[in-house]
Order: structure tokens, then sequence, then C-alpha cells
């Protein structure tokens, strides 16, 4: 799909976020005096927005530095421009080229209803879309399933799914994984050995463990994510639901306060709508540019 179509794919599914905050800031960057008040108006905003207490830190500082007669204007793009830098911090090359691998294995990792198994459905259409052979468990997308019975191990079902990948020259296996949180000890140790099993059968995998969160629960997304990243090294985030929040700041916030890069974004119902992550793509939807 076109850059140009991706990019009002993402604009409409940050509607709700650009709606709540940017009218707001403007309100703030108009006032005639910076002082103190003005300073905790805007971290009140970002704050609001669940941009996070570091991040938020980080752009007050920031701006008490900057902000001293400038345009509306002005100040807009020298936010964007400093939260471009937060989140490009965080952004890194794979130390292996997505895809040099075969079967290239995505382990998936979220608690129940965040949208786990409908981004890997959406991921698996997307890659076959682009030609490639992939083993998953949504056969809708055209995609094989490698499935066992309820309560079989997970980790046996990664073994099968890998081991069966390879037999067909797959060029992609996703794994999906549980996400009961209420038995966080159980579920960290079957975590664990789910990723023994995988590396195991294919060497140098998991190549990729994408963490899936969803950007309604906010902080509480956080507290997840400290779960899982207790139980495996996470490569990147998933954050699914975003058009369906005006608190939009979770992508800075969440990226921040776990020093993990958000690399997938969900805006929408529609296989398009999962994106890969763009900071500056992201910033320019969040502040209608």
């Amino acid at each position: 799909m076109e850059n140009s179509s991706l990019f009002q794919r993402l604009r409409r599914g940050l509607a709700k976020s650009r709606e709540g905050w940017a009218g707001r800031l403007e309100s703030i960057f108009q006032t005639q005096s910076w002082d103190e008040e003005s300073l905790a108006s805007l971290e009140e905003v970002l704050l609001s927005a669940d941009v996070g207490v570091k991040a938020t830190q980080r752009l007050k500082d920031a701006a008490n530095l900057y902000i001293r007669g400038q345009s509306v204007q002005e100040l807009f793009s020298f936010l964007e421009s400093e939260i471009v830098h937060i989140l490009k911090e965080r952004q890194r090359s794979p130390v292996i080229p997505p895809l040099s691998q075969s079967p290239w294995v995505m382990l998936f990792l979220g608690v129940n209803g965040v949208g786990k198994t409908t981004t890997i459905g959406k991921m698996a259409a997307q890659y076959r879309q682009d030609g490639k052979k992939v083993e998953i468990w949504c056969q809708n997308v055209g995609a094989e399933i490698i499935k066992h019975q309820s309560g079989a191990d997970p980790s046996g079902v990664a073994f099968d799914g890998i081991r069966a990948a390879r037999k067909r020259g797959t060029d992609v296996v996703l794994i999906d994984t549980a996400g009961r949180l209420h038995t966080k000890s159980h579920l960290v140790e079957e975590l664990k050995k789910v990723r023994r099993v995988v590396a195991k059968e294919q060497p140098g995998a998991p190549h990729e463990t994408l963490l899936v969160l969803d950007a309604t629960t906010g902080q509480n997304g956080l507290q997840q994510a400290k779960v899982f990243k207790e139980a495996l090294e996470i490569t990147g985030i998933v954050l699914t639901k975003l058009d369906g929040t005006a608190k939009g700041g979770v992508v800075i916030g969440i990226q921040e306060e776990l020093g993990i890069p958000v690399q997938y974004l969900g805006v929408g119902e529609e296989i398009e709508d999962l994106q890969s992550f763009d900071p500056d793509r992201f910033v320019q939807s969040l502040f209608g540019r």
C-alpha cells in the first residue's frame, strides 16, 4: 500500500488523540507569559495523554529552556521535534535483517484481550500479500494452522509448529502464547520454556519477541509489560487499539518507561491498519500536520 494511504489511515486512527490534546496545548502556548503555571499546565496535558512521568519531565525541562517569546507554530514545532527525538532514541536496527533466516520465527506475548491474536492474523495476512508462506492460527487469512487440543503443552505446540514449518518450506512462523497474568509465576516459567524449545529446534529463534499491549489500558499496560519483561527479552512492542483512545501519548510513555522500541501500531480493524512504527509519521499525525 502507498505511503500516502497508510499515512491517512494513521491520521484517522489518531483523531481522538489529536482532538484531545492539540487544542489544550495551543491554549497553553498562547499564554502571554511563560511561567511556572504554564509549565504545570503543560505537565498536566502530557500526563493526561499518558505520555508518562519520565518523558513528561524531559519535555517539561526542554520547554523551560527553549520557550521564551516564540510563536505558537514555533512552539508546536519544538514539541514535535523533541518527541520525535525521544522516540528515535529507542529505535534500533535489528541484529539480524528481518526474514534473513528461514523460517523466521516471531513470538508474541500479551495478556488475553489486548488484540494479540487479531494482530497475529493481520501480520500473517500482510506477509501473505508479500508472497510469503506463513504458519499460524488464522486460516482465514491464508495461513496454515499448527494447533493442539486445549490444555496441550504450549512448548509442544511451538516445537511442532517449527518442525512442520521447516518440512514445508515455510517462510514465517508466528507463535501465539498464553496470557493469564493471574498465575504470574506459572506464566513466566511457561514462556521461558517455550523460548528454550524454540531456540533448540531453530537456532537463533525466536528472531523477534513482540509484546502486544492495548493502548486503551494506559498505565495498566506498563504493569503488564514489566511482568513479561521479567520472563523474556522483548525486542519490540505492538500497541493496539490506538483508534479507541484519546491518549495517544501512551506510545511515548511506554517506550520511554520500558526502554523497548515500539515496532507496530494498530489503528483500526482492517489488515492495513496494523502499521510499522515510524516516529516522524506518528508525531505528524498526532499533531495534525
